[in-house]
């Protein structure tokens, strides 16, 4: 898939996978985002208003903290408990409190709608327009980010649109 008309860091991230088979610059975490379909829509989630490396490794330093990625647990956590999980540093986002909140809305989402597991967005749904709408139902996804994680599900193992 062409990504040369992407720009940021997202553009960045897939050239230096490419030429170094590291898109975070950290293979662990660009392992986890290949295994864990929340750490993929976590990280497009998070990657606003910060490096775009930074905000596709805060899923795994999410998991390191807490033992899991569960969105049923992050959804129904303490939201103080959450933000101070969130805010430890180094911190999953520049922005802790207002990025963990929205994580857990997303999380409650996920949790409710698509039994617990973020693929269900993307595996049976026969279009990009239908992931598009759905994607476009989640807290902090507006257009730009939809269309960027079109090639995070395709350079991260998961399907092609």
């Amino acid at each position: 898939m062409d990504y040369r008309a992407l720009e940021g860091g997202l553009r960045r991230m897939l050239d230096r996978l490419h030429t170094e088979g590291t898109a975070t610059k950290n293979a662990e975490a660009d392992a986890f985002l290949r295994e864990n379909n929340n750490a993929k829509l976590l990280g497009m989630l998070f990657d606003q208003r910060i490096l775009a490396e930074v905000a596709f490794i805060g899923p795994l330093k999410l998991h390191q903290r807490m033992g899991h990625l569960d969105m049923q647990k992050i959804a129904y956590m303490a939201p103080k408990a959450f933000n101070h999980i969130f805010a430890m540093r180094p911190a999953v986002h520049r922005f802790s409190k207002k990025m963990a909140e929205t994580t857990q809305k997303v999380a409650h989402i996920i949790a409710t709608e698509y039994e617990n597991d973020a693929a269900a967005i993307w595996q049976e749904a026969p279009d990009w327009d239908t992931v598009t709408k759905r994607l476009r139902n989640l807290p902090g996804f507006g257009a730009e980010k939809c269309m960027k994680f079109r090639y995070v599900l395709h350079y991260f193992g998961e399907r092609t649109f």
